[in-house]
């Protein structure tokens, strides 16, 4: 677990993000130690929001709260094959058809194209009718850090 500050729109139990980094209005703010405390790229979902003051923030127009962050696992469509709990996957590759209801999970933020993800489990069905690239695919939870 860590604890880091979040926009107070964004403070909610439960929610999900992916952490993007510093921001050019981050420089000089006294508070960057606990704003960018966390690792880039890497999806997290807020466990606590902490009972704390609101503090300014260059970035969040309401300021930002204390909150307890923990990294989590990403739905994620994969190739069928070979797809169950336990073993490695990668991701396709870019689908262009960004109105398909799969395209989220076919290009979900917190994870890449060129790295191998455990599957943690095996949800099932691809929220899509049919893949208008012909990809045989399974919605799944990958754990980035496995």
């Amino acid at each position: 677990m860590a604890v880091t500050l979040i926009g107070t729109r964004l403070a909610e139990e439960g929610h999900e993000f992916v952490y993007q980094g510093e921001a050019p209005a981050c420089e000089g703010c006294p508070y960057r130690n606990q704003c960018l405390n966390l690792t880039e790229g890497v999806r997290y979902e807020i466990t606590a929001v902490r009972d704390s003051s609101t503090l300014d923030c260059g970035v969040h127009d309401n300021g930002v709260t204390a909150v307890d962050v923990e990294p989590t696992t990403v739905e994620a469509n994969v190739p069928s094959t070979g797809a169950y709990a336990g073993s490695n996957a990668q991701l396709e590759g870019s689908c262009p058809h960004t109105d398909c209801p799969s395209h989220p999970y076919c290009e979900p933020m917190g994870v890449t194209f060129d790295e191998s993800y455990q599957i943690t489990d095996v949800i099932g069905e691809p929220p899509h009718d049919f893949c208008m690239l012909d990809r045989n695919l399974t919605l799944v939870e990958l754990d980035p850090d496995a």
